[in-house]
């Protein structure tokens, strides 16, 4: 069973992970090189543990608890633990990097496993010590929430780490689905489209964001592409789709769209900015 779990990155994705973990009675380090980033976490998380005492999903002292269980750090040498995940850059050259330093530290039963959302586990793991042991765990934000964790088995990945990575997703009340290394993996490669066409028939076809959002989610969805990709982030989301036209080729239907390109290059990143294809302010206005 895993009692301590490792999160290389304080980002959204990488609070969220540490909070599921918390939540559900383990011990979690998160590591961050930027210490700013480091407060950054502690507010997210706080803010989160806010909303669920609000909503009496959870009680005053189980909060205080919760809190107890993340510890954080900018200090690479405190990051020993059962299972490290990383949820960094999606630069496989920066992983490979970090892998490496952490598996200095820790001892060969550790798991590596990333949070990426479309590199190849078998890429990430042909040049770091104890490959059987890396695998991809990708969780879906916020994952604190969102019960879906895809787990990814890389061509070295051994059948104990993937049992191991399944054990940990049971303890945090996850819904665990597995897949051989692909590029996108499951969810980011049939969803793709879903980003795509919408952004598309807003370039040719004159269609508003909101009338986009509104009509997905009238149909069924819980929530409209542009609404999601704020909150993923526009850089990841665009990421994706830059991975996936170069690993297919130049594919026509990967191409990333020039819409969200000029929105990465602007800076306006989605909630985590307060402004992407709406803006976060009470106006709230389509941008």
């Amino acid at each position: 069973m895993i009692k301590k779990i490792c999160v290389a990155g304080a980002g959204t994705m990488g609070s969220g992970i540490a909070l599921a973990a918390a939540l559900n009675a383990i011990d979690a380090i998160i590591f961050d090189v930027s210490e700013n980033g480091i407060e950054k976490a502690k507010l997210s998380i706080e803010k989160n543990l806010q909303f669920l005492l609000i909503k009496e999903k959870i009680k005053e002292e189980e909060k205080a608890t919760v809190t107890s269980r993340i510890y954080f750090t900018t200090n690479i040498q405190e990051c020993k633990a059962d299972i490290i995940i990383e949820a960094i850059i999606e630069n496989i050259t920066v992983k490979e990097s970090l892998y490496k330093n952490l598996a200095a530290i820790n001892n060969p039963e550790t798991i590596f496993a990333s949070n990426t959302s479309s590199l190849s586990i078998t890429q990430i793991q042909k040049n770091i010590p104890h490959p059987q042991r890396v695998a991809g765990v990708h969780f879906f934000n916020p994952a604190h929430v969102m019960k879906l964790v895809e787990i990814v088995a890389g061509i070295q990945t051994s059948a104990e780490t993937i049992a191991t990575i399944n054990e940990l997703c049971i303890q945090l009340k996850k819904v665990p689905v597995f897949c051989k290394d692909a590029p996108g993996f499951i969810v980011n490669r049939v969803a793709r489209h879903f980003y795509l066409e919408a952004m598309h028939l807003v370039e040719t076809q004159q269609i508003k964001i909101e009338d986009v959002d509104m009509l997905m989610e009238n149909a069924g969805f819980k929530m409209g592409p542009f609404k999601l990709m704020d909150i993923i982030g526009l850089d990841i989301n665009l990421a994706v789709s830059q991975s996936l036209y170069n690993t297919f080729a130049a594919a026509v239907r990967f191409k990333p769209a020039a819409l969200q390109e000029q929105k990465v290059a602007e800076g306006k990143l989605g909630t985590k900015t307060g402004i992407g294809f709406y803006n976060y302010t009470p106006q709230n206005n389509i941008q």
